[in-house]
């Protein structure tokens, strides 16, 4: 289970100072909204099936929030002129049975990406997932998405196998994985 009151504060380069927290219901809406944003119709989650992932037993969800030069969180600092109240992304992930964590969803902001935020949520929930006694990571991406599909062969996700019409639009997709297991126990165990 993750523990509750999570918080990190992060700093990738100049351009963006963030933190990342666990979810909080208040924020539900917005995230929902981000993911409207960041995947086409068809492939975005209807408020009903993110409210379940994010429920779902053994999952957890860490938001990344952006952090402004005073220190404060950008919905203490300017809420008045952000529309995802200071919001930048987050990941839905659970640990499942059996040692297999998946990440449900990652959504980043499409003019708050290439910044770190995307890795940081990633690398945040492979430790949660190992800690919750998971050895592999599995995820799906659409196959028509390039750039997604580059950002996790970077993290060293790999293809399984395609899942044909997996997205309800009809999109195939890639199901992916990716050891967790320190380097030194993989090898002991090919």
């Amino acid at each position: 289970m993750v523990k509750a009151g999570f918080a990190q504060a992060v700093r990738y380069n100049d351009t963006v100072d963030f933190i990342l927290q666990d979810f909080r219901p208040e924020d539900f809406e917005v995230l929902w909204r981000i993911d409207q944003k960041c995947f086409a119709r068809g492939i975005a989650y209807s408020r009903r099936e993110l409210a379940a992932y994010v429920r779902r037993r053994g999952s957890f969800t860490v938001v990344a929030k952006r952090v402004f030069p005073d220190g404060m969180p950008a919905e203490l600092s300017q809420p008045e002129s952000d529309d995802f109240a200071g919001i930048l992304g987050f990941i839905v992930a659970e640990a499942g049975r059996r040692g297999v964590g998946h990440i449900i969803s990652i959504d980043v902001l499409p003019e708050s990406r290439r910044l770190g935020i995307g890795s940081s949520l990633l690398s945040t929930a492979e430790e949660r997932l190992q800690i919750a006694l998971c050895h592999t990571v599995i995820l799906e991406t659409a196959v028509d998405n390039a750039s997604a599909l580059a950002f996790y062969k970077r993290h060293h996700y790999s293809v399984v196998k395609i899942v044909p019409r997996y997205y309800s639009n009809g999109v195939h997709a890639f199901l992916m994985d990716k050891s967790l297991l320190p380097a030194e126990s993989a090898r002991r165990q090919l």
